[in-house]
């Protein structure tokens, strides 16, 4: 069984200058855990590219074993640095995890 993790991050910032810089500075981090976090099957990030008045900012879709694989992800402390710097940006969260 895969478990596909699907997380998309609305930014705070007003300016789309800005909230596209940081959207591509998250994504550019969230994809660094290729080959880092062992628990990665496949990671793939990537900044809104269109429509940025009414999109989300930056989507992540990344693939694991189990529930527990997403779990030691989670507080990998490579994963950590990345969530510190999304959390110093973000306004919003949504996220779905399901089997593939």
């Amino acid at each position: 069984m895969t478990i596909r993790h699907v997380v998309t991050w609305k930014l705070a910032a007003e300016d789309a200058t800005v909230r596209a810089e940081q959207a591509k500075e998250a994504a550019r981090r969230l994809n660094a855990l290729e080959g880092v976090v062992p628990q990665l099957l496949s990671i793939s990030a990537g900044a809104n590219m269109a429509y940025p008045e009414a999109n989300w900012d930056v989507t992540l879709v990344a693939d694991f074993d189990s529930v527990e694989a997403i779990e030691e992800y989670q507080v990998h402390p490579a994963h950590e640095e990345v969530v510190t710097y999304i959390r110093s940006v973000v306004a919003s969260r949504v996220a779905v995890d399901f089997e593939v």
